[in-house]
C-alpha cells in the first residue's frame, strides 16, 4: 500500500462539478492498494500517517502531527500509485488491487484513521478532480512494503 501526502492549506475532492468533501488545515492523502496489501498494511499506513510528524512546533522545528493541531485528512483512493513502466513509456497498473478488495482496505484505512481525526474522503472509482493548497510545499511517501524490506535489511 503506498500512500502520498500533501500537507496543505486545505483541499477539496469535485466528481462531476460537485464538491464532494473539503477540508482545512492538515493532509491530502492520496492511496493506493496494491495487490497482496492486507488489513496489516492498511494498519500500518494508518498509524503512520497519524503519527508522521510534519507540522512546525513553537519553535518552527517538524515535531507535531495532526491530531496534536488538531487538523483533519482528506483521503483520496489513487491505484494510479501502483504503476510500473517496464518497457516504453504507457503505465501499466496490473500490481493494483481489484476494486471491491482496494475498496475495503481503503475503507479499514479511513476508519482507522476517522477514530482518531476527522477525515473526509473522495469517491472510490470515480474520475475526481482534487484541489489543493500544499503548505510547505511538504509532500512524503509512505509505502507498506518498506517495513518489510527495513526488517530483512536488519536481519
Amino acid at each position: 500500500m503506498k500512500a502520498v501526502i500533501q500537507r496543505c492549506g486545505r483541499a477539496s475532492v469535485s466528481v462531476n462539478g460537485e464538491t464532494v468533501s473539503a477540508i482545512g488545515r492538515g493532509y491530502l492523502a492520496l492511496l493506493g492498494v496494491e495487490r497482496g496489501d492486507t488489513a496489516a498494511d492498511a494498519g500500518y499506513i494508518a498509524d503512520k500517517l497519524l503519527k508522521l510528524r510534519i507540522f512546525e512546533d513553537e519553535d518552527g522545528k517538524m515535531n507535531l502531527s495532526l491530531p496534536q493541531i488538531g487538523g483533519e485528512m482528506l483521503i483520496v483512493s489513487q491505484f494510479t500509485l501502483i504503476t510500473d513502466i517496464p518497457v516504453g513509456n504507457r503505465p501499466y497498473f496490473g500490481g493494483a488491487e481489484e476494486p471491491a478488495a482496494a475498496q475495503a482496505l481503503y475503507d479499514l484505512v479511513c476508519d482507522n484513521i476517522s477514530a482518531v481525526v476527522p477525515v473526509k474522503k473522495g469517491v472510490f472509482g470515480a474520475h475526481m478532480s482534487v484541489e489543493l493548497v500544499n503548505d510547505g510545499p511538504v509532500t512524503i511517501v509512505i509505502n507498506s512494503r518498506d517495513k518489510l524490506k527495513r526488517r530483512e535489511d536488519a536481519l
